[in-house]
């Protein structure tokens, strides 16, 4: 469970409010893209997406959030290659046949919106290419599940199958998550479908919830290990992994992204 009770349903004018937060988030994402070269640290992409964060009269969600004694001290999560997520801004250039995930969320008038995208410095290894894809494709058949009438597991179960029938790793020790008032709100949105004594709520699907849908898929093994600076997570096995995440609307047709 996260810290924070909310409401799991929000207002059509409270979703009007985090499609504003959203729309800052994704256009965040499209300028980053246009940045990413070989050559540039993560530390001056970091800084890029503070400043444009802030442009839009926003607040980097991320920036200052605390877990446990631990603050995340930057705008962005920058993970690169074999690091999966909440990776901190290095100042190592990029490079040619890189992988990087850029994760970040945005806070405006209260209401968050919550995003990443994994994207390709020049030229990169067609493995590589191929994860990034499926990845993506795996985010969007989950979005898909997120209807009314299903069940949270129901994304869960669409990222697994289409992901491990590519040989590929699925992360289960981190999740997606509710989102509104706050960054991390209930329900938690597992990638895989858990056993019933992992602590997961395989929830009913209402109109009008809100969730953050991220799936963190890794090339070879799921496992996954912590670095030392207590922050990036990265894969066991030292292969790529790549992230991609969208706000979402669960709607009768599917999710509604508010992130595109």
């Amino acid at each position: 469970m996260f810290k924070h009770a909310t409401r799991l349903i929000k207002s059509e004018a409270e979703i009007a409010k985090m499609r504003v937060a959203s729309h800052i988030v994704a256009e965040c994402l499209k300028h980053i893209e246009t940045l990413v070269r070989p050559g540039v640290t993560p530390l001056e992409l970091n800084a890029e997406a503070e400043q444009f964060i802030f442009n839009q009269g926003a607040y980097p969600a991320f920036k200052g959030y605390k877990v446990g004694r631990n603050t995340f001290q930057y705008a962005s999560c920058i993970s690169v290659n074999d690091a999966v997520v909440h990776g901190l801004p290095s100042k190592i250039p990029l490079k040619e046949g890189d992988i990087i995930s850029v994760d970040f969320g945005a806070e405006k008038d209260g209401w968050f919106g919550d995003g990443a995208w994994t994207f390709a410095v020049g030229e990169i290894a067609p493995a590589k290419a191929k994860l990034m894809q499926i990845t993506r494709e795996s985010l969007m058949l989950g979005i898909a599940r997120a209807r009314v009438g299903g069940r949270l597991f129901d994304i869960s179960e669409a990222i697994q199958d289409y992901c491990e029938a590519q040989g590929y790793g699925v992360v289960k020790e981190l999740v997606g998550h509710g989102i509104g008032t706050h960054l991390h709100e209930d329900p938690q949105v597992p990638n895989y479908v858990p056993g019933p004594s992992e602590g997961f709520a395989n929830i009913e699907l209402i109109e009008g919830m809100t969730l953050a849908i991220e799936p963190m898929i890794n090339m070879g093994t799921a496992r996954v290990k912590t670095a030392k600076d207590k922050w990036t997570v990265l894969t066991a096995d030292g292969k790529p992994s790549a992230h991609f995440e969208h706000t979402v609307v669960v709607r009768r047709g599917g999710g509604e992204i508010l992130t595109k």
